[in-house]
């Protein structure tokens, strides 16, 4: 009995994980192709989405580090801190990497707990 249940439990695992999983969101009144080219916010283009974001973040909670990249796109920073947990930035104001950067620009900031779970979203 135990060796069947032993052989199963990847099954059980993966069907447990699907099933409570929720579908990832979108961005809902944004292109996300273009939030997702806009690298740093160099165009312009994440600084007109922010009324937006700041409707939609709390959605955006408990989601994958996978889902959100699926969302955002690849972070333009990233920063590892103590007991596993992550933070992704994504710049909404020009930063420093771009020609005309903004003095103190705005990023929207997704910390992931030690599960790799978006566990508070905010913009700074």
């Amino acid at each position: 009995m135990n060796r069947i249940l032993f052989c199963h439990l990847p099954v059980i695992v993966l069907f447990a994980a699907v099933a409570c999983s929720r579908p990832t969101p979108s961005l809902e009144g944004l292109d996300a192709a273009a939030w997702k080219a806009d690298r740093h916010a160099c165009q312009g283009i994440r600084a007109a989405g922010i009324a937006a974001l700041q409707e939609q973040k709390k959605g955006f909670l408990g989601l994958s580090e996978m889902q959100i990249v699926s969302v955002f796109g690849a972070p333009d920073r990233n920063e590892l801190y103590k007991r596993n947990q992550k933070f992704y930035y994504y710049d909404l104001q020009p930063s420093t990497d771009c020609p005309h950067a903004t003095l103190a620009p705005l990023a929207l900031v997704i910390r992931f707990n030690a599960m790799g779970l978006a566990k508070e979203i905010s913009i700074e």
